[in-house]
This record gives C-alpha cells, sequence and structure tokens, in this order.
C-alpha cells in the first residue's frame, strides 16, 4: 500500500473554517503522531517531497515552463498585475494576478510596459492577462521578493528588495506603477467599476532547474510550481477534482501519493478529506502525512483511529 502526502493550508485557515475545523481533519490531528514542526510556507512543504537543482523554488520558470514550454536557457521573474492601495503611512497590495483584464487590457497594458523593461535589459512577457513575465539573462541579477500571498496586506516597503542592490528594481516598481496610473485602459475600468491595475509585482525569481527528484508515484493537483515538479521529475500529475481523487483511490496504488490541498477551502477542502478518509478505511492507503503550510506536521497510521481516549476536538483547540 501506498502513503498519501497532503499539502494542507494554514492551520489558521483551517480554523476559520467550521466545517473544516470541526471535521475528519480534526481527528486526524487529535489521534495521530505530532512531528516536529517544519519551515513555513509552500515551499517548505513541498522540499520535504521534492528534490530539486536550486537554493529557492524558481515560481516563474516553473510557471513559464506550464505556461508557454520555452523556460530553458533563461532567468524568469513573474511582474503580475496587482492592485495597490496607498493610505497615509505606506501602501499596501490588495489583490494580485487575477484581476478581471480582458486579452485586449492586457495587450495595451504590455504595449506600454514593454519600453521600460526593453530599456533595462528584460524582455517584457504578458501573453496571459494573470500571469506576466520578465526574460533575463542567466546570469542576471534578480530579485528575492515575497510572493503575493506573503506580501497581500501587508506594508509594500517590507516586503520590496532593498540596499544598493535593490535600488534598480524599486525604481522599476515606481515607474511601472507611474505607467499603469497614468493609462487610459485604467481610467476605462475605474469607470466601469473595475479595479485599477496601478503595479507590478516582482516574485519568482530563477532559472529552471536541471533536475528534479521525488520518491512520489504520483501528483493530484493544479499549482503551477508542483505541476513544473512534477513533469521534471516525470512524476505523472492529474487534476484535483472529486470524481479524479475518488478514482486514484480506488485503483491499485503503487507508491506515494501526493494531493495538494492548499488553495481549497470550506466544502471543497472537507469533501476532498472525507474521499481521502474513505481510502484509508479501505485499506488502500497505508498512512497520511499531513503537511500544513503554516508548519505544523502530523503522520497518521492505521493504529491511530484506535487512540479513542484521544479526545477529538475542534482544530482551534
Amino acid at each position: 500500500m501506498s502513503r498519501a502526502c497532503l499539502l494542507l493550508p494554514g492551520w489558521s485557515r483551517c480554523v476559520a473554517s467550521e466545517i473544516v475545523a470541526e471535521g475528519i481533519l480534526s481527528r486526524w490531528c487529535a489521534r495521530a503522531d505530532r512531528r516536529e514542526n517544519g519551515l513555513v510556507g509552500f515551499e517548505a512543504a513541498l522540499r520535504e517531497v521534492f528534490h530539486w537543482s536550486a537554493k529557492s523554488l524558481p515560481a516563474a520558470a516553473l510557471a513559464r515552463q506550464v505556461d508557454v514550454g520555452d523556460a530553458a536557457g533563461s532567468a524568469w521573474l513573474r511582474a503580475d498585475p496587482a492592485h495597490v492601495r496607498a493610505d497615509m503611512a505606506t501602501a499596501r497590495m490588495l489583490a494580485c494576478g487575477e484581476l478581471g483584464l480582458t486579452v485586449e487590457e492586457t495587450s495595451e497594458l504590455a504595449k506600454a510596459l514593454m519600453p521600460l523593461f526593453g530599456d533595462a535589459g528584460f524582455e517584457f512577457d504578458a501573453r496571459l492577462p494573470n500571469r506576466w513575465y520578465l526574460r533575463a539573462q542567466v546570469d542576471s541579477s534578480l530579485p528575492d521578493c515575497a510572493s503575493p500571498d506573503e506580501a497581500m496586506g501587508d506594508d509594500l516597503k517590507l516586503h520590496l528588495p532593498q540596499g544598493g542592490a535593490g535600488k534598480r528594481w524599486r525604481q522599476l516598481f515606481n515607474d511601472a506603477q507611474i505607467i499603469l496610473h497614468n493609462h487610459p485602459i485604467n481610467a476605462q475600468r475605474v469607470k466601469r467599476g473595475a479595479v485599477s491595475v496601478n503595479s507590478l509585482w516582482f516574485w519568482g525569481a530563477g532559472t529552471l532547474p536541471d533536475w528534479v527528484r521525488s520518491s512520489l508515484a504520483q501528483v493530484l493537483g493544479e499549482g503551477l510550481e508542483l505541476r513544473g515538479l512534477a513533469a521534471i521529475a516525470g512524476i505523472p500529475i492529474k487534476a484535483l477534482d472529486q470524481q479524479v481523487l475518488e478514482e486514484v483511490l480506488c485503483d491499485s496504488l503503487q507508491g506515494d501519493l501526493l494531493v495538494d490541498l492548499t488553495e481549497l477551502r470550506n466544502e471543497s477542502l472537507e469533501s476532498r478529506l472525507l474521499a481521502i478518509d474513505e481510502g484509508f478505511r479501505r485499506r488502500r492507503l497505508s498512512g497520511l502525512e499531513l503537511l500544513f503550510a503554516s508548519g505544523e506536521r502530523f503522520r497518521f497510521q492505521p493504529g491511530h483511529r484506535l487512540r479513542f481516549w484521544r479526545r477529538i476536538s475542534e482544530l482551534r483547540n
């Protein structure tokens, strides 16, 4: 039999959902063995199941390879469309990526931004409305910025590149804001009640890994980084929908299964967890590894179901 490694949302996000906090996940955590906490973040959880030839997760290059297939031979940086709101003290990012841009709007904004980055020695590519890229030479110095999830709602000054090395990127950040603020596309969007695209967010710098290794036999998930790593490692990956999950758990699994649940919430998350529990009860799985994005780690094995003396409490406890 095979283990299932579950990539889960942060503990606080699970707690925020009553249906999840009082459901099967609570039972697993109450009866499982608590392992030493791992590092916080999605990348840290990925590093427990994948190994790759880079010090950090090259999210931009992996996403580019999935989107277009031309990431090899260049360094990449995401330069995603964002909405930033300034107050008396600072500026905060309130949205990034999915801003409801049309193909026509994306094209017009890209035309305005291309000269800025072209003069700086980068190729700007915004062929997708929600994911924009900068292509650079492999040996280029690119900024190490937080992901949108990490920077969202926080003081942006805490997440922009610092020091002399970051000066160039802070200037590009400011110049892009000026171009976007003055663009007629944004005036049209505001007029019809849509959020303006008044900034970019740089993140995910790196090159495509030379190699990726893992003991996994199959992956269920839709995240771009996960899909990119699995492809390089030669591991089959399928989209995570309820029917596919149930079908996989009904098959005779050969090797460990990774299930990425980090983007699911409420009923969607609970229904996947219940399907996994059913597979576990039917002895399709030999154990569960629970990897929370906030660092908590649990190991649940068949004998743990008999730990009736352990109180099944809500996660919030």
